[in-house]
């Protein structure tokens, strides 16, 4: 039996990290998002009658960024369920924001979202519902 110094034990274990092969990571698929119905949808804001927006959805990543749509931004995915997905998305020159969507069903979700757009901040709770085709 052979004895090894620390550093010889610290050696091989670093040489074999080195061939071990590396597995890539997965990027979280937001499948709940994919589940849900394309068409018009309408904004509400919780417990008001009046719409928000209405936006026609062909993909509905789109409700992650309600207050920075179209801005080129990049995303960290906190959390992603069957049921609810909440991502952290960063816009350069536009601001900063985190939205949790929970379905209810494929016609109806909850969001929620806050952040900062334009350099003001935002917090707003959301019910949004599929009304029908584009």
């Amino acid at each position: 039996m052979a004895i090894f110094s620390p550093f010889m034990r610290w050696t091989l274990a670093v040489c074999a990290l080195a061939v071990t092969p590396a597995v890539p990571a997965q990027a979280p698929s937001l499948t709940m998002l994919d589940r849900l119905e394309k068409g018009s949808w309408q904004l509400r804001e919780r417990g008001k009658d009046a719409v928000l927006q209405t936006i026609c959805v062909g993909d509905a990543r789109r409700m992650i960024q309600v207050y920075h749509p179209r801005s080129n931004c990049s995303r960290y995915v906190i959390e992603d369920t069957p049921t609810s997905v909440t991502v952290h998305y960063t816009c350069p020159g536009a601001g900063h924001g985190r939205t949790s969507i929970r379905s209810e069903t494929n016609r109806l979700v909850q969001i929620d979202t806050q952040g900062i757009a334009d350099g003001k901040p935002f917090s707003q709770s959301i019910e949004a519902r599929r009304t029908g085709g584009c």
